[in-house]
């Protein structure tokens, strides 16, 4: 069961059989009313046939029952004796009464004869409702009643069956009530019943087992491509290649953009995977030229101490300590840092940073607005890295002019940084912005720096939810401008 196919086929099979057995017992119980429905109305006309005889003051022995054999009836008195049953009735269940022999009654319903008439008076009207028909004193009623019905059991001759009988009531022109019992086989319903469960019971099975099937062999096509996609992944593993792709299937279903998304990251981890490797050898490279003056120097002061270069190995030194917090804090950006939810005032933190350079070959001219409210959310200790790297950069390029402005803007807040200098080609505004990128290869390392303070600066204002691009500032030089939303 650890198969997604075999998983897919259980659940159809058993949601299937499920579906099934209900819908098969719902049948089953419907198909079983209606009989019994018909059965009930068969019970009631052959009852109601034999009351309206009885109610119309026919003698007992003269009531017709027809069809016997298959309604057989059934007549009680007031006191559940019997009076009349159907021919070759033997036994009887689910009656008012279990009895099959007729019991004589003192209100049979027969009529008298004329020599029974004691007084001999022919004429008199014996029965006193103004009818000169002795024999006919009047007429009973049947029970408009809904009858009531019963299961219960009929031998006729010798087959003893299943019925379903109905009761009316029934009252005599002698005032005597009576109560029917006729009967209509539940034979026909118990067929039609059995048949069609023997049907659902041979058919449910084969069903199920082609419903099982089905769904192993569409799952599998399904899954197929899946499998291509695991194999090639595992080869991928295996060869550490990430610029192979998995197969992608002509569909456009879910497994199909399973694949396009497979490869994305593909091409993502590959993309990332190959920065990497290029910042370690850029980082490595970087490292090695002031390691090795540093090593150089102090090899020198070694043999001559009087040639010691005290001032260049110092310079060396924080050159290296500089290289050094750049890699370990884009090491931690991109292990995914948060940038804290500190509140900053950008338009001191600006004045702040300017009045702590005091070593800059240029003033830096600062622009802040007083009484300006300039709050945004996120690390101190980056966002001033960040107006440093800026000032930095401005410094490098500057022919005799370095400003800086916080100004609000929307619903965020802009801080620029200008200069005088070349600025910066139209092409190169986004290439400057990445690690280790120097445009002017000419420069020295020492003037020109590592090539990692602007790809730093847009790095953490990404992750503050800002951006950082560069213009061409007034001046003529380059204006980089970063901007920052203010809190929500």
């Amino acid at each position: 069961m650890r198969s997604v196919r075999a998983r897919a086929a259980l659940g159809a099979t058993l949601v299937v059989a499920v579906a099934l057995v209900a819908a098969g017992l719902a049948v089953l119980l419907v198909l079983r009313a209606n009989l019994i429905d018909q059965a009930d109305l068969q019970a009631e006309v052959a009852a109601r046939e034999a009351a309206g005889q009885l109610a119309t003051g026919t003698p007992y022995e003269d009531v017709e029952l027809d069809d016997e054999e298959d309604h057989p009836v059934q007549v009680t008195d007031e006191e559940d004796r019997v009076v009349i049953v159907s021919k070759d009735l033997r036994a009887v269940t689910g009656t008012g009464a279990s009895g099959v022999t007729p019991v004589p009654s003192a209100s049979a319903g027969a009529t008298p004869s004329p020599g029974d008439d004691d007084d001999g008076d022919d004429d008199a009207d014996d029965d006193g409702d103004g009818d000169d028909d002795p024999g006919r004193p009047g007429r009973g009623e049947v029970s408009s009643d809904d009858p009531d019905f019963s299961d219960g059991t009929a031998t006729v001759g010798r087959t003893t069956a299943d019925y379903r009988f109905a009761a009316v009531e029934a009252t005599t022109p002698d005032g005597v009530t009576l109560t029917v019992y006729a009967g209509a086989p539940l034979a026909a319903e118990q067929e039609a019943v059995n048949t069609v469960r023997g049907a659902m019971l041979t058919g449910l099975p084969l069903l199920l087992v082609v419903v099982a099937g089905v769904t192993w062999l569409v799952t599998r096509r399904a899954l197929r491509p899946v499998e291509g996609i695991r194999r090639e992944m595992a080869a991928i593993t295996a060869s550490e290649d990430l610029a192979r792709r998995v197969p992608e299937p002509g569909s456009r279903d879910e497994i199909a953009a399973l694949a396009r998304t497979t490869n994305e990251t593909l091409t993502v981890l590959e993309a990332s995977v190959e920065r990497q490797r290029r910042f370690v050898a850029d980082a490595s490279h970087e490292l090695r030229s002031p390691i090795a003056s540093l090593r150089t120097q102090l090899e020198v002061a070694e043999a001559h101490p009087e040639l010691l270069d005290l001032p260049g190995a110092v310079a060396d030194t924080v050159r290296l300590q500089m290289l050094a917090a750049d890699l370990l804090l884009l090491a931690r950006l991109d292990a995914g840092e948060k940038p804290g939810s500190a509140t900053v005032e950008l338009g001191a933190l600006v004045r702040e940073e300017v009045s702590q350079r005091t070593g800059d070959r240029i003033p830096v001219a600062v622009e802040v607005p007083e009484g300006g409210a300039f709050e945004v959310n996120g690390s101190r200790g980056q966002l001033s890295r960040v107006i440093g790297n800026l000032l930095d950069n401005a410094q490098r390029h500057a022919d005799a002019s370095v400003a800086v402005s916080v100004a609000a803007d929307g619903r965020g807040v802009r801080v620029e940084v200008r200069d005088d200098g070349a600025g910066v080609p139209e092409e190169e505004r986004e290439r400057i912005f990445e690690r280790f990128v120097r445009l002017d290869d000419a420069r020295s390392r020492d003037d020109g720096g590592a090539g990692l303070g602007l790809a730093i600066a847009r790095d953490v204002a990404s992750r503050h939810g800002g951006t950082l691009t560069v213009h061409r500032a007034a001046e003529g030089g380059a204006a980089f401008r970063l901007w920052l939303p203010r809190p929500s």
